[in-house]
């Protein structure tokens, strides 16, 4: 891939209050798509609270295209139902990677970005610096949904080779 930036690892830590699908929880699972890439979690069977912690990563050409997340009900005789959507803007982060940052105390904030009507943060979200790599932790609000949130964490990874953000 001669246009790759690098590669975002996507942690999907978890489910929050995830809706009801079935008689009383539902099954699980996130499938997370951008430019053409498709990736699943694994299902969590029973569970409206699913603790996933699964490593989704994406090859990233272009930062403008953003990653939709998409919760789905398992079912076993039906079509899998939709339990929202959500999708990560990753311009903020990639602002922060650009900034080229060296030998910061573990911890430090570096930027914040806020819950607003163009993005789909619950809270705040900060990215910080962890033993010289840029993590964003995001807890999103799912749309088109009555109710629930999911937890990711994104880190930017840059494979040899690849032509980087700065």
């Amino acid at each position: 891939m001669e246009n790759l930036l690098g590669l975002l690892r996507l942690r999907v830590r978890r489910g929050i209050n995830l809706a009801i699908r079935d008689t009383r929880s539902s099954d699980p699972y996130v499938v997370v798509t951008m430019a053409g890439q498709k990736l699943k979690t694994r299902v969590i069977n029973d569970t409206c609270n699913p603790e996933w912690n699964d490593e989704l990563t994406l090859s990233i050409t272009d930062i403008k295209v953003p990653i939709n997340l998409a919760v789905y009900d398992r079912d076993t005789f039906t079509a899998d139902d939709k339990m929202g959507e959500a999708e990560i803007d990753i311009k903020p982060y990639v602002e922060c990677l650009r900034m080229g940052l060296e030998n910061l105390p573990t911890g430090t904030v570096i930027t914040r970005v806020q819950p607003s009507r163009t993005n789909c943060l619950s809270d705040e979200s900060c990215c910080v610096w962890d033993s010289g790599r840029i993590l964003q932790d995001m807890f999103l609000r799912l749309r088109n949904v009555e109710c629930g949130e999911i937890e990711v964490q994104i880190e930017w990874i840059n494979p040899p080779g690849c032509k980087g953000v700065f």
